[in-house]
């Protein structure tokens, strides 16, 4: 009874944190579009107010940096924005040429690029102030999750056709229910582990901010607040390039011919 009580005082703070930081006026509870009818079972359909708005603030960043370092784009001189994104473009396609042929992992290309910088965005606009991370949410990571699934498999069959469901059957055709299961974890664990370490990241600095009540909690709550904030952009970072780069080599092992 006291591990439960202790739940929802945990859970009543992070619903008045939230409310306090809810300066746009977003609405709280979520959207109910609908349901799903799955035999007795209701699945509700919803939507977070706070989800959609800064995942079209985050889409809003990573434009708007894009643009700047076209802009800047210059082969003589270019820019700082410009040499940077050359850098990363390079460091992407070095690690996609490792994991398949170059001529194949041309076709992903603008995705990984594309993947990583918004996953970035979606992370650290949970950084800023009253700012929530759309990947904070399991609706945008499973999302994110089903796109490297459904690549997966337009990659395979793009270069193997038919041939590509060989894998279900070997070594041996009753290792089928495991193959399977397998192909099912691969989007389920991407959703759940970026899930987890930024919902776990908003939970730490929703914590933090409760500390800062006076002069008596300085060091507990600014001083710590500020340095786990430091630690989040790295953690960001990380799970950013993580999701990324398991959506490269899923993909490489796909159109792998051996």
């Amino acid at each position: 009874m006291a591990a439960e009580h202790g739940h929802h005082e945990e859970v009543d703070f992070i619903t008045q944190m939230h409310h306090n930081l809810n300066i746009w006026g977003l609405p709280e509870e979520p959207w109910h579009l609908g349901d799903i009818m799955v035999g007795s079972l209701h699945i509700p359909i919803e939507l977070n107010a706070a989800t959609v708005f800064f995942t079209w603030v985050a889409m809003a960043l990573t434009i708007l940096i894009a643009l700047v370092a076209a802009r800047g784009a210059d082969v003589k001189r270019p820019g700082k924005m410009a040499a940077m994104f050359e850098l990363l473009f390079d460091f992407w396609r070095g690690l996609i040429n490792q994991s398949m042929d170059p001529k194949k992992g041309a076709h992903i290309f603008s995705l990984v690029v594309t993947f990583f910088l918004f996953l970035l965005m979606c992370n650290l606009v949970g950084l800023l102030p009253t700012g929530v991370a759309p990947t904070a949410d399991t609706q945008t990571t499973f999302a994110f999750a089903m796109i490297t699934f459904s690549m997966i498999f337009i990659m395979g069959i793009k270069y193997k056709g038919a041939k590509y469901f060989k894998h279900y059957l070997q070594p041996y055709p009753f290792f089928l229910p495991i193959v399977i299961i397998e192909d099912l974890a691969k989007p389920l664990t991407l959703a759940f582990r970026l899930f987890g370490n930024m919902k776990g990241k908003e939970i730490m600095i929703l914590a933090l901010l409760g500390l800062i009540t006076g002069t008596a909690h300085w060091a507990g709550g600014f001083l710590g607040n500020v340095i786990w904030l430091l630690f989040s952009i790295f953690v960001s970072a990380i799970q950013a390039f993580v999701f990324t780069i398991l959506t490269v080599a899923y993909i490489g092992v796909a159109v792998d011919d051996h």
